[in-house]
């Protein structure tokens, strides 16, 4: 009798840890599904990645939006102290100077990429506020066109960040890294021209 209580007792634990489990697991999905709806490129109709790819595309984005805050306020700290360092007597001689050597001062990014089948190896330089943003979109886009970044090495260069990432194209198809490598310059020529706009003003 007692064996049997026993018995039944370790029965009913074991569905109570199923059950636990189950909730656990559903509760976690759930969580995924809001995270990765917050993503730009989410699509409800499409079949979601693996939940490890979901965490690491959120992640990235995360980055992404932490290094677009971190240049607007380098870039709004700059300018406050460029207007406190002005003399008033000195601000209507100095405007066009500024203009030009603004447009002049940083180098504008540049990117090479080496195919070798299915491996990529890209070389960033950039200079400027925009260092981290362009070094996370890259490989945000490395990430969407799903390519494993195997290593990514950054040092530095006078006024400069050099960026090496070497990465891997699993589904590798004739062609398919040639229209990557197009994709990745034309977010930085885009980028750069922008920049260019910007600088000109309205």
């Amino acid at each position: 009798m007692a064996h049997q209580q026993r018995g039944q007792a370790s029965s009913s634990t074991k569905m109570e840890r199923k059950i636990i489990e189950r909730n656990r697991r559903e509760q976690m999905k759930n969580l995924c599904f809001k995270l990765n709806s917050l993503l730009p490129n989410f699509n409800p109709k499409q079949t979601l990645p693996p939940r490890v790819d979901q965490i690491d595309e959120a992640i990235i984005y995360i980055k992404t939006l932490e290094s677009r805050v971190e240049i607007a306020k380098e870039k709004k700290e700059s300018l406050l102290n460029k207007g406190m360092k002005k003399r008033p007597h000195d601000l209507a001689g100095s405007s066009a100077f500024d203009d030009e050597t603004q447009g002049t001062s940083l180098k504008p990014p540049t990117i090479e990429i080496h195919e070798r089948g299915s491996m990529l190896e890209i070389v960033l330089m950039i200079s400027g506020f925009d260092n981290q943003f362009i070094f996370s979109e890259i490989i945000r886009i490395l990430h969407e066109e799903n390519i494993e970044v195997l290593s990514a090495i950054s040092s530095r260069a006078g006024d400069s960040m050099i960026h090496v990432v070497h990465a891997e194209n699993h589904l590798y198809q004739l062609g398919a890294t040639k229209e990557i490598s197009e994709r990745l310059k034309r977010f930085v020529d885009a980028h750069c021209l922008q920049d260019i706009q910007g600088a000109q003003g309205p």
